[in-house]
């Protein structure tokens, strides 16, 4: 299968959201995200380590439309729906087409949290991986530590396959186990 040659919607709605790829001119509203998400972030990912400027959000934007084009990375924006606000990022990485077979990685805008945007955003875009684009297995990964982000995929029937022991380190150094969700059709 040649990914490039397969035509896709770049967005979809769920119930109280717009769920589409990364646009050149996002960069502000980004960069925002970031900026509200920094401290619930670090722990975690390694990117949130130091503020963006909003020439470097813009800059991953671009670089983001480029992948999702190029069909090798499909990061995306959670927008409500209601006001436009980004809400959260998430999208399909790890991408095997022959599978095919996608990761979604997800994080929220820290003073929308609480609300179940993200856990609808993850059902939402599993929901498309596996209906719009063939997907076979979708597979979600964190951190032991991090609950909430784990509690996302048992919410949403996400089979628990394994807790890989020692299996990565924070950005701060520290440890950690990691749980292995997925969805198979």
């Amino acid at each position: 299968m040649n990914s490039l040659l397969l035509n896709f919607p770049e967005s979809f709605d769920t119930e109280r959201l717009t769920i589409r790829s990364p646009q050149p001119g996002d960069g502000v509203a980004f960069n925002a995200a970031l900026l509200d998400s920094l401290e619930a972030c670090r722990p975690w990912m390694p990117w949130a380590q130091k503020a963006p400027t909003v020439e470097e959000s813009e800059e991953v934007m671009r670089k983001a439309h480029a992948r999702f084009l190029l069909r090798e990375d499909l990061m995306l924006l959670v927008f409500l729906r209601s006001t436009g606000v980004l809400v959260a990022s998430s999208g399909l990485h790890h991408i095997d087409w022959t599978v095919p077979r996608f990761e979604i990685g997800y994080w929220g805008r820290t003073p929308y949290c609480g609300h179940g945007y993200v856990t609808e955003a993850v059902a939402g875009i599993a929901g498309f991986a596996q209906q719009t684009l063939g997907a076979r297995r979708v597979e979600i990964r964190a951190a032991e530590a991090n609950v909430r982000s784990w509690r996302i995929p048992e919410k949403l029937g996400f089979a628990h396959e394994a807790t890989l022991r020692q299996w990565m380190r924070t950005p701060d150094g520290t440890l950690h186990d990691l749980r292995v969700y997925s969805k198979v059709s």
